[in-house]
């Protein structure tokens, strides 16, 4: 990566940007283990020495391109987007050009070896994911002598850069268990500049506790929405900064709105299983309900929170109640069979799954630091090599950005929810109903009474798009998809003012996404503001906001955003 002849704040912006793309997100993630990238290390290891013929060619053509590269016959350039080669010095060095082009060479023939083995498609999958973490680990940008923007600024710096990258590499060794930092965290503090709503916690049990935001207008709609975040990461991803904040953009529209916080487990919770988050939750929207005086809710849910409101959902449709009237689900993969079209399905098998929740068991809880430490080697030039460049070359302090800052306040899971998410991969309950019984009540989707609108981002590879489509299939005819112009974070974080946002949008089609895509409207801008006109019409007669939070029976307990957050 080179600032050299950039704006830094643009470099700056741009890096933050492509991590924020990358935000660590537990589906499909919960299954995979450092053990799966060993393995899939001794796969490419086998066939490289099971294959030697295989192998002599590739180093024979790669030989062979050496020599065209050396007579300045080789015309190899990088993909279209490269940022890390943007600096001039690649294409206007003959040393750098040729270091370039060799290196690209080198990358093709280690890639080449793979297609050209007998291995299984899965294997050559697995076997492709180690390749490409080594090819963009010996990038000539991430050493500093082949790095030109790294050499110069050492000379500009008089070495103070190359100082300052010793300090920072050391810094991270000790306070970040050796991976580069991608976030200046002394720049945000929960509660102060981030998360900084107003509201206060009108209930808590041993999992929650419940948020209730103090309107912003005179009047707000009687039925409130009650958001259910994931729980390996903090909830305050839709109350960042004021100008991203889904939860001030709903308040300012008129809708009530109450937030989940969770508590963040240790090993002495390893026994919470689903059963136990959707009691919990069932808690919390009974309070809801009550301090609001409204019959029934609007239900928003993220993620894997969608998996947790869904599940929600199907029990109270088992029981025959209707506190939920309508369901809005964002990134959310309820047929886990579709994660297999994510960037991680070559490492999620039947064996990946037991052998991790195997591992929870033991342990009582899954970290979601080690979660981001794995994600970040399945992206390692978004999440490692910019920061290990940025941070230790170039000897700049990693960027001060809101998302990224969320991104690292990772949370536990117990080992029970872990294993309860596993066995859905087994089980696919919401595809196939009586698969699952949770405090009594057996899972059946076709039970289901309520409007609900899904949201996909067309460049999510945590739960791609096609996989949320079919989410918005099972919730049944007549379900709004939308399908936002970004990636997993980013397409939720969408709020008006965004100039480069944009979204199709149109009834599920039972035909599938493709024919979605065929038939749906094309619109630019915010899909929040289509969003806030379908609460509207959904969320009941206007009333007069309330003078005060919570009421005689909920009184408030604290201030927002809680106490477990900061756990």
């Amino acid at each position: 990566m080179s600032t050299e002849n950039r704006d830094p704040a643009s470099s700056t912006s741009e890096m933050s940007e492509a991590a924020s793309r990358n935000t660590l997100a537990l589906n499909p993630l919960v299954g995979i283990r450092g053990q799966d990238f060993v393995d899939s290390a001794g796969i490419l290891f086998r066939a490289v020495t099971n294959e030697p013929r295989v192998a002599t060619e590739q180093w024979l053509s790669f030989v062979g391109e050496l020599g065209s590269i050396v007579a300045g016959k080789s015309e190899r350039t990088p993909k279209a987007g490269d940022r890390r080669f943007s600096d001039p010095a690649w294409k206007e060095s003959s040393l750098h050009s040729s270091l370039l082009k060799a290196y690209l060479a080198w990358g093709e023939a280690v890639n080449g070896l793979v297609d050209k083995t007998s291995l299984s498609d899965i294997d050559k999958a697995r076997a492709h994911l180690i390749t490409e973490i080594l090819i963009d680990a010996v990038a000539p940008t991430n050493a500093i002598f082949t790095n030109p923007a790294a050499v110069r600024k050492f000379i500009d710096t008089g070495g103070q850069s190359l100082w300052h990258g010793l300090k920072n590499y050391f810094d991270d060794l000790t306070r970040n268990r050796g991976m580069p930092s991608m976030v200046d965290q002394s720049a945000f503090k929960v509660g102060e500049t981030l998360a900084t709503t107003p509201g206060g916690v009108v209930f808590r049990n041993e999992l929650l506790e419940l948020i209730q935001y103090a309107p912003t207008t005179p009047n707000v709609r009687k039925r409130p929405l009650v958001i259910t975040p994931p729980q390996i990461n903090k909830y305050y991803a839709l109350d960042l900064s004021s100008d991203k904040s889904m939860v001030r953009f709903l308040l300012d529209s008129g809708i009530q709105v109450f937030c989940v916080s969770w508590r963040n487990p240790t090993a002495a919770h390893r026994e919470w299983g689903l059963d136990t988050y959707i009691a919990a939750l069932d808690e919390a929207v009974d309070v809801a309900r009550d301090v609001t005086g409204s019959d029934d809710i609007s239900m928003m849910g993220s993620c894997s929170g969608g998996i947790t409101s869904t599940a929600y959902l199907a029990t109270l449709g088992s029981a025959g109640q209707r506190k939920i009237r309508n369901m809005v689900l964002a990134v959310c993969l309820l047929d886990p069979n579709t994660a297999d079209e994510s960037a991680f399905g070559c490492l999620m098998t039947p064996e990946t799954m037991r052998a991790a929740k195997e591992a929870s068991r033991l342990r009582g809880i899954v970290d979601g630091h080690e979660l981001a430490r794995m994600f970040a080697w399945m992206r390692p030039n978004d999440l490692i090599w910019n920061y290990w460049v940025n941070n230790y070359l170039l000897g700049n302090q990693p960027p001060a950005f809101d998302i990224l800052y969320w991104n690292a306040d990772t949370t536990r899971l117990p080992a029970g929810l872990h294993g309860d998410y596993l066995d859905l991969y087994f089980t696919n309950p919401f595809v196939n109903a009586g698969k699952l019984t949770l405090n009594g009540k057996t899972i059946d989707m076709s039970r289901i009474k309520t409007d609900s609108y899904v949201i996909a981002g067309v460049t999510d590879h945590i739960t791609p798009w096609k996989g949320v489509h079919k989410t918005a299939q099972i919730m049944g005819e007549g379900t709004t998809f939308v399908l936002s112009n970004s990636g997993h974070l980013q397409s939720l974080l969408n709020p008006p003012t965004n100039p480069k946002a944009s979204f199709m949008i149109g009834p599920v089609n039972p035909s599938g996404p493709d024919a979605f895509v065929a038939a749906a409207e094309k619109r630019k801008g915010s899909w929040w503001l289509d969003w806030r006109d379908w609460l509207h019409a959904r969320s009941g007669e206007e009333v007069a906001a309330p003078v005060s939070l919570g009421s005689e029976r909920r009184p408030v307990l604290v201030a927002a955003p809680g106490t477990y957050v900061f756990e």
